[in-house]
């Protein structure tokens, strides 16, 4: 199916269907619908992805056990397990936070627990060092601590690190100031799946967490070194896929729609702040009309939201 053809059936699918289910790249078939939202599909290779709830999650599976990329919400973790119990018996021994978000970390302590059988070696929580600072840091007026429980133990500082588990590279790389200053990619390179947090989410504009060191430079960095990492199969269809951190799995293609959307967007906002233009005349001009039927969607940021953090990331010193 072509991408207009493919982009049309979703348009018109809109308000009868999540998001989140409403079109899975290439040969992806649902394998399981369960409770909280969530939908199972095989992706390729040793890894599903767990689609819905509050983020998606990645499943890979195997004779080591199961590995993690977010883990959801605690209260949505005896659903999680429910639905990875159809692909695996197995403990989770790795788990990879794309980020610091409630919805990447929450069931970091409660999922391994639930899937060990008995007494065991904790799992090993991945993410760069920023996420683990920002969790142990006492916490702002009105937000509540993070318990030690769900902190990574294994955080890391590099550009990236790699790791083999179920007879699968595993890279994670860092993208600095992107949606916060601690996001990472996953590389699932046998498999050939890229599990993207975040960074990436069709059908919604970015949420660039400026609280948390987020920008909008990052994003299309981040975008762009996905992109330096997937091969398309055929007609630029297929090849590696992409898990978002909400919404449909995507291919190459996708995310170079993504990508250009974002910064063609930041590009024009650009030239209205060289015009000496103000936030309000800024979103006056509305600088994503083009886009915002397609990515202002329930459940992401508005498009004056978009707006508003682009400004203000390319209205810094040194953006």
């Amino acid at each position: 199916m072509s991408k207009q053809l493919r982009r049309a059936a979703v348009c018109c699918r809109w308000a009868l269907v999540p998001l989140a289910v409403l079109w899975i790249a290439g040969p992806v078939r649902p394998q399981g619908a369960y409770a909280a939202g969530f939908h199972l599909y095989k992706v390729q290779g040793n890894v599903w992805a767990l689609v819905g709830g509050v983020n998606n999650i990645t499943v890979q599976a195997g004779d080591d056990g199961v590995l993690l990329v977010n883990t959801g919400l605690e209260a949505t973790a005896p659903e999680v397990l429910r639905a990875i119990r159809t692909v695996s018996d197995k403990p989770i021994r790795w788990i990879v936070n794309t980020s610091i978000d409630a919805g990447d970390t929450g069931a970091n302590d409660a999922l391994p627990r639930l899937s060990a059988a008995g007494p065991g070696p904790r799992a090993r929580i991945i993410a760069h060092e920023n996420v683990l600072n920002r969790m142990s840091r006492a916490p702002a007026a009105g937000e509540a601590a993070i318990p030690e429980a769900q902190w990574p133990n294994d955080e890391y500082f590099q550009p990236a690190k790699d790791f083999a588990f179920n007879g699968e590279a595993v890279i994670v790389y860092h993208m600095p100031a992107a949606h916060t200053d601690g996001d990472t990619i996953v590389h699932l390179r046998r498999s050939d799946v890229i599990s993207a947090g975040s960074l990436y989410t069709p059908g919604r504009y970015p949420v660039i967490d400026r609280k948390r060191g987020g920008s909008v430079q990052g994003v299309i960095a981040a975008l762009n070194r996905i992109l330096e990492i997937t091969v398309p199969l055929k007609y630029q269809e297929g090849g590696t896929y992409v898990i978002p951190g909400q919404g449909r799995i995507s291919d190459e293609a996708d995310v170079v729609e993504y990508r250009d959307m974002v910064t063609i967007v930041r590009d024009n906002i650009r030239d209205y702040i060289a015009k000496g233009m103000s936030l309000e005349q800024v979103k006056a001009a509305r600088p994503t009309r083009e886009y915002d039927p397609e990515y202002t969607r329930s459940g992401g940021p508005s498009a004056d939201a978009f707006i508003e953090s682009v400004y203000s990331t390319l209205s810094r010193k040194n953006p």
